[in-house]
């Protein structure tokens, strides 16, 4: 898969004097090894809803599952517009806090499953081992549907003794 290479920019009114744009690839790599997640989707009578949760990134595109009755579930059938946001809460560290502006959109072909199945054992252990069947993840706490969300916009928000805020445009 040939990866997209979005346009980045700093927005210097958020920005220290001295701030640089973070680089995509380091966004990607946090992104990667990020452990929580938290998900914003639109309720039907337009209130936002948030929740947290896990989620793996593989070829340029965040993935999670749920149970088709949850919430979260309901909420992306109506509308597909979300927001996944990580990044450190309890300090001000030398971190970014990353936040991916996208569309979900729901997975069901088994063998593109798959390797996503096989990313969250390898990532979060064997408590999050599915097994992957008829267009679901199966776990003995029952069926989850997967998404992606590959993102539209995205932004990081660098912390510490250098603030900067980079967004970038896929």
């Amino acid at each position: 898969m040939t990866k997209i290479q979005p346009v980045t920019e700093l927005d210097a009114r958020y920005s220290s004097d001295d701030a640089t744009a973070t680089e995509w690839t380091h966004a990607a790599n946090l992104l990667e090894k990020a452990e929580l997640f938290w998900l914003s989707t639109i309720r039907p009578d337009g209130r936002p809803h948030v929740t947290p949760l896990i989620s793996v990134w593989l070829d340029g595109a965040m993935y999670f599952c749920t149970g088709p009755e949850e919430r979260k579930a309901r909420n992306l059938a109506n509308n597909s517009h979300c927001v996944l946001t990580t990044g450190c809460n309890t300090i001000m560290d030398e971190s970014v806090a990353l936040v991916i502006e996208g569309h979900a959109e729901r997975k069901s072909d088994d063998a593109y499953l798959q390797p996503i199945a096989d990313l969250y054992v390898e990532k979060y252990g064997e408590d999050w081992r599915f097994t992957v069947s008829d267009g679901v993840f199966r776990h003995e706490a029952g069926d989850a549907h997967v998404f992606s969300v590959h993102p539209l916009t995205a932004f990081g928000f660098g912390k510490g003794e250098t603030f900067s805020q980079t967004r970038w445009q896929f």
